[in-house]
């Protein structure tokens, strides 16, 4: 079976003003059978899709905080910063893979993304707004277990990794607040918190908090999620 080109949202640089990228994200798709290809991020819409017309689905990757803006609340001093170019490429990206029933897989801000544009909303700060005693923005190495999710039974995680408990990584200050519009909850936290959703309506949309593209080498079941997805775009 041929392999699928799977398109990967690019991080950017503030102060460089450029795209970088993190090898986990295209190690990942690479090693589950994919081909990873950097979308550019400063282009027209329309460009953006004729690429991504060649592309069999989406990696929304981590970075940037999603603009505040597109859940309608007004930015707090806690938020860190957005890119509007980000968001605006993403938006039109996710809505042309739902048109198209394409594969997404979302990491960090990715799910982040998924919820806001699903009509749910996010807290934009969690030690400021959510409190507890778990570890959501952990240091290096990244391959450590930060805390453990509770995965729904059942669920299409569950299905897929055939377990209830999930020690994870984490590196993020924002998180799901209200969930939004056809998604379920794939997995929590101990402290309450949305660690993983799917879009209920389309054959594989996820979104994970955590990050598997730094352990998926050592983590049997960081490669099983990349193998999931990449499979579901054949």
């Amino acid at each position: 079976m041929a392999k699928k080109i799977i398109a990967v949202v690019p991080l950017w640089d503030d102060d460089k003003e450029s795209i970088w990228m993190l090898p986990g994200y295209m190690n990942g798709i690479e090693a589950a059978g994919g081909i990873p290809l950097i979308l550019p991020l400063n282009c027209s819409a329309r460009d953006a899709l004729k690429i991504f017309d060649l592309c069999g689905g989406l990696l929304m990757t981590g970075g940037h905080d999603v603009s505040p803006a597109l859940y309608g609340e007004t930015e707090r001093e806690t938020c860190g910063i957005s890119c509007a170019a980000r968001d605006s490429l993403e938006s039109a990206l996710y809505a042309r893979a739902l048109e198209e029933n394409k594969p997404v897989l979302g990491i960090c801000r990715g799910v982040q993304l998924i919820n806001v544009l699903q009509g749910g909303t996010l807290y934009q700060d969690l030690p400021t707004e959510h409190p507890s005693g778990i570890e959501h923005h952990m240091s290096p190495p990244y391959t450590d277990t930060a805390h453990y999710v509770n995965i729904k039974k059942p669920s299409p995680l569950y299905d897929l990794l055939g377990t209830e408990r999930l020690g994870v990584n984490s590196y993020h200050h924002q998180a799901i607040k209200k969930l939004g519009d056809n998604l379920e909850i794939l997995a929590e936290s101990e402290d309450g918190l949305i660690e993983a959703a799917a879009h209920t309506g389309k054959d594989f949309v996820w979104g994970l908090q955590w990050h598997p593209e730094f352990d998926f080498h050592i983590n049997k079941n960081s490669l099983k999620i990349f193998k999931a997805f990449a499979d579901a775009c054949r």
